[in-house]
């Protein structure tokens, strides 16, 4: 490969969105220009980061750049994780099949619920008195 050669990748979850640039390298990740220890606080969300990369055995052929917005930090490592698997397709085709078996290149189109008139949230109601 050469050196200018990087793959891209858009992540989405919740409402937050990430661009994801895969580069050949060692396998540092960094997310708004700080090390993924630093913008993601916990190892659960490191671990979900990292998923796609582990999966398909290249998270030490990679280094990861990436710029999250929107919503909070499990939402933004949520759509890294999709951006990756969908960079790394880019990197190679045939990896569609591991990533596809894991789960990581389905979009989790859960989202938050609208609030209704003439209640108190989405679902909740107003309590009801009888007398």
């Amino acid at each position: 490969m050469e050196a200018a050669t990087q793959f891209y990748g858009t992540g989405r979850r919740k409402t937050s969105v990430a661009r994801v640039f895969l580069r050949p390298g060692t396998g540092t990740i960094t997310v708004n220009r700080k090390p993924v220890e630093v913008a993601f606080p916990t190892e659960t969300l490191r671990l979900v980061i990292r998923h796609p990369l582990v999966s398909t055995e290249t998270l030490t052929q990679f280094d990861v750049f990436a710029t999250t917005a929107g919503g909070g930090v499990a939402g933004q490592a949520g759509a890294l994780r999709l951006g990756i698997a969908r960079a790394l397709l880019v990197f190679n085709e045939e990896l569609r099949l591991p990533l596809r078996k894991e789960g990581l290149l389905t979009r989790d189109p859960r989202a938050k619920e609208r609030k209704k008139y003439g209640q108190k949230g989405a679902r909740a109601r107003f309590q009801f008195s009888k007398r």
